[in-house]
């Protein structure tokens, strides 16, 4: 229970709190969120992304440790996401939103608040977030947009739109300044600071606008049920394997299986909007599987500190 009431006084609430907002702004002014897409997408987002991997230090061996389990987490995710869809007969678009659904995971503005309320004496706990956070950022910008680029176009289009991402020179530029450990000059610095401690506001509140123009009783159906379960539950109990399989034990083993179990990424909406691919599915999505990882989440929590204690 202790669990339960931090988790949504101090990572839910405070989301649904800018949702709100976002809400209340689009009921009232009828905000262009075409245009906040484009700013979200070609502005806030990749300096946020930029700005995350050239300030994250952690050591090569964690992040080898790490990136083996999530080569087979996420590859095993992609599969599963991939024949759920297949099996449910999803047309292109709505296959990819699904896909996305299930495989791009809210590892920032979730999973680090919990992984610091979890891991408060345990800075090993905090530091695999945060490597988890830079492979979902990597996962998100070329899986998950190529997921959505492709339900309107093939071949050479796929890739040429692909490259016009500010956000995939804003990965490599973060991981280069990183590893050479290069000083972004203060003029520069500065703005760009700014610029992405905005981003996770500006995003949840467009995805606030958004939901508010979607009847609530359109969330209530089989997609993001299925869905959710898939991230929320299947998720969990597919890491445990990964987990066993790979001889993982203690915080290493404890932070990994927490980390499985966030819910979906808000960028997985954010990108569906920008490219107008069933943007109303992906958002209630996003909403749905947060509110419901309240439970699925401190179960998660209490089952690690029974199995890796």
């Amino acid at each position: 229970m202790h669990y339960l009431s931090m988790i949504f006084l101090n990572i839910v609430a405070p989301i649904l709190v800018l949702l709100l907002i976002g809400g209340i702004l689009q009921k009232k002014f009828s905000l262009n969120l075409k245009a906040m897409s484009q700013l979200i997408t070609y502005c806030f987002m990749p300096a946020a992304v930029l700005l995350n991997l050239y300030e994250t230090a952690v050591q090569l061996s964690l992040i080898a440790q790490v990136a083996l389990f999530i080569l087979f987490f996420i590859g095993s995710q992609m599969l599963i996401s991939h024949f759920i869809g297949k099996w449910m007969r999803l047309p292109q678009p709505e296959a990819a939103v699904f896909k996305n659904s299930v495989v791009l995971i809210n590892s920032g503005n979730y999973g680090i608040p919990v992984a610091q309320m979890i891991f408060a004496t345990q800075p090993i706990g905090v530091a695999i977030q945060v490597i988890m956070v830079i492979f979902q950022n990597v996962t998100t910008y070329t899986y998950g947009l190529y997921n959505l680029i492709s339900t309107t176009k093939a071949g050479k289009e796929i890739l040429k739109d692909f490259f016009k991402m500010p956000i995939i020179y804003a990965l490599i530029l973060g991981i280069v300044l990183n590893v050479l450990n290069v000083s972004i000059p203060q003029p520069l610095y500065i703005p760009l600071n700014y610029v992405a401690n905005a981003f996770v506001a500006i995003a949840l509140i467009t995805l606030g606008a958004q939901i508010s123009q979607i009847e609530m009783r359109a969330m209530f159906n089989k997609v993001i049920f299925i869905s959710c379960f898939t991230r929320l539950i299947a998720g969990p109990v597919l890491a445990l394997l990964v987990i066993f399989g790979l001889g993982l034990d203690g915080v290493v083993a404890q932070s990994l299986f927490i980390a499985s179990a966030f819910p979906t990424s808000r960028n997985s909406s954010s990108l569906a909007l920008e490219y107008d691919v069933e943007s109303d599915t992906a958002a209630q999505t996003v909403l749905f599987s947060t509110i419901v990882s309240c439970l699925t989440v401190t179960v998660v929590i209490y089952m690690s500190q029974i199995l890796f204690a």
